[in-house]
């Protein structure tokens, strides 16, 4: 259906610009063709485009330089999306702080660039993952959600990579709701990092009456839990070796027997297990058993880091946002400062930054102090040597990390490129405490 919102586009390799305007008008977009920096300064002129997207290289001079006197002289300049063959991290990074709203690179994918363009033009929010299966509009995140239905409806055991605070768990529920027992069967989820040696083996399997001091009643572990759909083991790869033997057993055999008991329980479920660990290597380490590995990897599904996909930090930050305070709304200099910020704890940390700013913003805008509040400046008194701005920068880093691991020291030394003790060294000059 057309839409009120109208388009520019800037392009001087004709073939491209055909393409484009007509996949723009089977879209149902209102556009213009400008073929060079003098046409398009003309339309501009008028004041009646919502949305430019120009290439960067135009036979005229520099699509920035477009963009850079559109800022100065218009009123209310259009919204600004750039193409480029020759772009850089660098070059987009300065675009956007500029105020351009994105930035895509030749050869790109046209559905990818219409999604975009429709989001900015129509305002859509972006679909929320408990309504549907939509986990992000990069092509990393398309193409997982795209394997997703066949997936579900014929893996019984799946493998999930990424780094911590990647989204691996978002991932498995999609992959649940879309299976054929869907939301009408349990989803049960364990950090396998999460518990000691003696906890775990309580938590997966359960335990009978009178198993140990205190066991007053039997408990069903969370393989009995998720039978007849799914379950969720995160962390996987911090499981001890003694544990692995246990649940290879179980896997193998689709019997559970609880501690203390001598019956096995059968139980009939679909696995997926995620681990920020490159399992491969610890099974040559001797650190994760070779046909435990094998088991679980019969399926695996790999989530790149947020940084490596940023197309998706503003669609997160918005939909985390909508989800915490949706009357609430970030300002321009807020979605370039997360769009320029590293995000070491993934959408994770994203979530938490959303979280701050909602709690300390006393307005409905939502600037970049609230987001990285507390990460830097002043903090109590100031630091009367070099040493002592260093030690206090190093502990608030330390402290942010720890909270956007959820105070699991492996991932939080992981992210910090220390080892645990080196990590619990620091924790204990500084005073930290894992929550």
């Amino acid at each position: 259906m057309p839409i009120e919102a109208r388009l520019l586009l800037v392009e001087d390799d004709a073939i491209m610009g055909e393409s484009l305007m007509e996949r723009f008008e089977l879209e149902g977009f209102a556009a213009d063709w400008a073929r060079n920096l003098g046409d398009a300064r003309a339309l501009l002129e008028a004041g009646t485009h919502d949305l430019v997207v120009s290439d960067l290289r135009l036979p005229d001079g520099a699509g920035d330089t477009l963009f850079r006197d559109a800022i100065e002289r218009l009123p209310k300049p259009p919204a600004w999306l750039f193409i480029t063959g020759y772009g850089t991290v660098d070059q987009a990074v300065t675009l956007l702080k500029l105020g351009a709203v994105d930035y895509v690179t030749k050869p790109f994918d046209l559905d990818e660039l219409i999604d975009k363009l429709r989001r900015k033009l129509h305002s859509v929010p972006a679909p929320c993952a408990e309504t549907g299966t939509d986990l992000g509009i990069s092509p990393a995140l398309r193409r997982i959600e795209a394997q997703l239905p066949r997936l579900a409806a014929q893996a019984h055991t799946l493998l999930i990579t990424g780094e911590s605070g990647v989204g691996k768990e978002m991932v498995a529920r999609a992959f649940h709701r879309l299976t054929p027992e869907g939301g009408n069967a349990p989803f049960v989820a364990v950090n396998c990092g999460a518990f000691p040696e003696g906890l775990l083996e309580d938590e997966l399997f359960g335990h009978e009456r009178g198993a140990f001091t205190g066991a007053v009643r039997a408990r069903k572990g969370v393989f009995e839990q998720a039978d007849g759909g799914t379950l969720f083991l995160d962390e996987v790869g911090d499981m001890p070796l003694t544990m692995q033997v246990k649940l290879l057993r179980v896997i193998q055999e689709r019997r559970v027997t609880r501690v203390g008991g001598d019956r096995p329980l059968p139980v009939s479920l679909r696995l997926v297990s995620a681990t920020h660990q490159d399992l491969k290597k610890r099974v040559t380490q001797g650190l994760f058993r070779e046909d435990l590995y094998y088991r679980l990897n019969v399926i695996q599904i790999h989530i790149p880091p947020l940084r490596q996909r940023r197309e998706d930090i503003l669609w997160l930050a918005r939909r985390f946002l909508a989800e915490r305070a949706p009357e609430k709304q970030l300002t321009e200099e807020a979605e370039h400062a997360l769009l320029t910020h590293d995000w070491p704890g993934n959408a994770r940390e994203l979530k938490h930054a959303i979280e701050r700013a909602v709690i300390l913003s006393a307005g409905d805008r939502l600037g970049p102090a609230g987001l990285f509040a507390g990460e830097a400046g002043d903090e109590g008194a100031a630091p009367a040597t070099l040493a002592d701005f260093v030690s206090q920068a190093e502990r608030r880093y330390i402290a942010r990390v720890l909270d956007e691991c959820q105070g699991h020291l492996g991932h939080t030394a992981e992210v910090l490129g220390i080892s645990r003790k080196n990590l619990w060294e620091k924790m204990r000059r500084f005073g930290l405490r894992a929550r």
